[in-house]
């Protein structure tokens, strides 16, 4: 009995394929005059998991074109790093040079390329011998194989169309047979797929080599970026049971600014001017919000409001802030040499940067010890610091605060931390993803000192929906950051440094909220 790639080309004409339709990226290695590359001739029917969870149709390269595809791959490099930094949208000289290589290899190994229908497409591999070539190739599989090595050597394989298009937010890789993709906050599965587990590692090599970072059974979990500045998360087995996973958070070629993010509904432009303020101001500022809610980007505005005359100096586990200002120092936390030596973690950056004269000390975001030397460095007269903690509301970033100071392995009573916090930190923003997908701040709340053993916390602006009845920030789209009806107690600060903002920004004289 045939193979299925037998069966089909007997049941059908070539003439009778269809277009490619997910991979965008073929379309554009085409010649001019050229058709358009076919839809993969083995194409997965769609349907239900063992638990009845419904799975999309899956593009698969052909069998035939996935085996020459899976040993031309590594012979058309001269060493494994060769085409680490070369990239198709930006090398379309190396194309050429990819294409040219690719010819001559199989004119070494002795494929063909045939019109379909050719008697000798009729190949079925011998089980026996992994390393058989077949004797020939349609045109159509020649255009195939073409695509996809490209995509490999001068892309990153299968997700390619996924990083190109500009669209798609985060993409996720879990293992060679799913791959998902968020798209306007909603994540679903895609069509595409790895051919199989080598073809995962391939990518994942091509992401860390750049970098001098290690992928391997000595080092499974690494953080990277892509050169756009996208973060990068890879696991590999046997803690991803799945095989490789590989987590891509992209970020827009151009920094979102504050008149985006007011566009997009995430606050009021009488909020961004009160925030602006504040950054100008000097104070000291937490965004606090979950995974995925935004914290970085709105880091990222809030950075835009530093004065271009200021040193500022960020410390980033993978560096994704986009600053513009001139004066930037961007440090980036480094990995063990393979001999064990030069791990910088952020909380060494961060006592480090206290001596290289900063105005503003930014960091990416506090998850350990870190934290402590933060505040210390806030206490201490580095006023106008910025960072990001994973917290779900702003009296839980407070309990987060302290459980990150008691990460630094000093053995200080909570009394003490809170007080640290409470003189240190000026404000919080809580960044909230919403029930729809959408970002946007659900809480500004100002900290006002202690009363006893607890922090006190005022909320100044907090998200509302049209109708809403309970108390607290909603978590429905469709609403509004409102005033709490609250004047903050550091407004004399805003004021001496020149930022006179009317009372009805606090919404004076409206309904005033209850406090965190």
């Amino acid at each position: 009995m045939g193979s299925f790639l037998s069966r089909r080309l007997q049941e059908s004409k070539p003439d009778d394929e269809e277009p490619a339709g997910g991979l965008k990226s073929l379309g554009t290695l085409a010649q001019p005059d050229a058709p358009e590359p076919p839809k993969p001739a083995e194409e997965t029917k769609g349907g239900y998991d063992r638990y009845g969870n419904p799975i999309p149709p899956k593009k698969r390269t052909t069998s035939k074109v996935a085996r020459v595809r899976k040993m031309l791959r590594p012979k058309m490099l001269a060493h494994p790093a060769e085409a680490d930094t070369w990239f198709q949208n930006e090398r379309p000289d190396k194309i050429e040079v990819m294409v040219g290589r690719l010819q001559r290899l199989l004119k070494m190994h002795k494929i063909a390329l045939v019109e379909d229908g050719h008697a000798s497409l009729q190949w079925k591999p011998d089980p026996d011998k992994p390393d058989e070539m077949p004797p020939s190739l349609s045109k159509l599989e020649y255009k195939e194989l073409e695509a996809r090595l490209l995509d490999d050597l001068l892309g990153f394989g299968a997700i390619e169309p996924l990083i190109q298009d500009k669209s798609f937010s985060e993409i996720m890789v879990n293992g060679p047979d799913m791959i998902c993709a968020e798209f306007k906050g909603k994540v679903s599965e895609t069509e595409v797929i790895f051919d199989d587990e080598e073809h995962v590692q391939w990518v994942a090599q091509r992401i860390v080599r750049p970098l001098g970072r290690k992928f391997d059974r000595d080092n499974p979990m690494v953080d990277a970026r892509l050169p756009d500045g996208s973060r990068v998360h890879l696991i590999m087995p046997p803690s991803a049971l799945c095989g490789t996973t590989i987590t891509i958070r992209k970020f827009p070629e151009k920094p979102l600014t504050v008149d985006d993010l007011i566009r997009f509904g995430s606050f009021t432009k009488e909020v961004s001017e009160f925030l602006k303020a504040c950054v100008i101001s000097r104070l000291n500022i937490v965004v606090s919000g979950g995974t995925g809610s935004g914290k970085t980007t709105l880091l990222n505005v809030l950075s835009a409001f530093i004065p271009g005359k200021e040193r500022i100096i960020t410390v980033e586990d993978s560096a994704e802030l986009q600053l513009t200002q001139r004066h930037v120092v961007r440090l980036e936390t480094a990995p063990p040499t393979p001999e064990g030596t030069g791990k910088l973690e952020i909380r060494d950056l961060v006592k480090g940067c206290l001596r290289m004269r900063p105005d503003r000390i930014v960091v990416g975001e506090c998850r350990s010890g870190e934290a402590l030397d933060m505040l210390q460095a806030m206490n201490t007269g580095h006023d106008g610091s910025l960072t990001t903690v994973h917290a779900n509301s702003p009296r839980d970033c407070i309990a987060r605060l302290e459980t990150l100071v008691l990460m630094a392995g000093m053995d200080l009573p909570v009394y003490v931390i809170r007080k640290q916090i409470a003189s240190a930190v000026h404000l919080i923003i809580q960044q909230t993803r919403l029930n729809d997908g959408s970002r946007k701040i659900t809480y500004i709340t100002e900290l006002q000192g202690m009363e006893g053993d607890a922090v006190v916390m005022q909320d100044l602006f907090v998200y509302r929906t049209p109708g809403q009845r309970n108390p607290g920030a909603s978590h429905e789209g469709g609403g509004t950051l409102e005033p709490a009806g609250f004047r903050p107690s550091f407004i004399h600060i805003l004021e001496q440094h020149g930022c006179n903002l009317p009372a009805s920004v606090f919404g004076a004289g409206q309904q005033k909220f209850s406090s965190s």
